[in-house]
């Protein structure tokens, strides 16, 4: 099988500031971490291109594009809200992280690669419709769902995401969109404060509490997304991949280590290889303990990769 790795310069030059936890160096984390394992050699590179605006108008009013373009800075920053930033080359970045996970989704529909890891930033999963939020500017993953529906014609996708904040974008932009389930563990009560009690027969929340190993995150995720996921039988699958839940990460309160994710991410293959013919799409999202994050990345792009 062949795994695309998808990023590009520009991720390293959107900075919010020097102790802003969402910086430069995750990228770095992950990509050195690839280098040293020779894992690298062995991925499909491709350098990301930036979105449309009617692409993210899949998902994002016109309103809140235009708003985004009209306030980029030309110098210095500018706060979306109380921890987004953006500096001069945010908004490409924004672009080109949301171009990404779209290339993924057209690589993978064409057979040029049986599944992809976008390594991207700004992450995307608290974006709303009409609204920046926690780090996010356009929401990367609903984007490429809407892309693999709209453009390729899918009738069912899924997105699984783990990290440890509820992707309350995700859910916002797709509640009513019966075609794209949406499986979610995250540290309840936690920052967005939300998504413990508006699941639906398609949005398949699980809150867990903090200090939650890796054993009942397993559980979580066998009692609640497989079976979900086998009654929709999704076309495609997206993975939200923020890897904050690690035992390392003190932001995040949870305690999961690198095996978690490289289970997770086979549990999730099993299910693309049954329904979805081995299509997955992973983008990442959150975490900042940056020696945890590159394992962790590696372990989940090793296992999509099967080397």
């Amino acid at each position: 099988m062949l795994t695309a790795y998808i990023t590009h310069p520009l991720f390293l030059k959107h900075d919010m500031g020097e102790d802003h936890p969402e910086c430069p160096g995750r990228i770095h984390a992950i990509e050195d971490r690839l280098i040293s394992s020779g894992l690298l050699h062995f991925l499909l590179q491709v350098d990301a291109q930036p979105a449309s605006i009617e692409e993210l108008a899949r998902v994002h009013s016109r309103a809140y594009i235009d708003e985004i373009h009209a306030h980029a800075p030309e110098s210095g920053m500018i706060h979306l809200d109380g921890d987004t930033t953006m500096n001069p080359y945010s908004l490409d970045a924004a672009l080109h992280a949301a171009g990404a996970a779209i290339q993924a989704v057209d690589l993978v529909l064409s057979g040029q690669a049986e599944n992809a890891f976008c390594n991207i930033r700004p992450p995307g999963h608290h974006a709303g419709r009409a609204r920046a939020s926690g780090f996010c500017i356009f929401n990367n993953v609903a984007v490429a769902a809407a892309h693999a529906l709209e453009k390729h014609g899918l009738a069912r996708v899924a997105i699984l995401d783990f990290d440890v904040h509820h992707g309350d974008g995700t859910e916002e932009i797709f509640h009513d969109d019966e075609r794209v389930m949406l499986c979610s563990t995250f540290r309840h009560p936690y920052y967005p404060y939300c998504g413990a009690d508006s699941s639906n027969s398609h949005i398949i929340n699980v809150p867990l509490p903090a200090g939650t190993s890796g054993d009942a995150f397993r559980t979580a995720v066998s009692e609640n997304w497989l079976p979900a996921l086998e009654r929709f039988q999704p076309q495609m699958i997206f993975i939200s991949a923020g890897f904050d839940a690690h035992r390392e990460d003190d932001m995040g309160g949870l305690a999961l280590r690198d095996g978690d994710y490289e289970w997770v991410t086979e549990a999730a293959k099993h299910v693309a290889a049954r329904y979805a013919d081995k299509r997955i799409v992973s983008v990442l999202e959150g975490g900042y303990a940056l020696n945890a994050l590159g394992r962790s990345a590696v372990a989940h792009i090793k296992a999509l990769s099967g080397l």
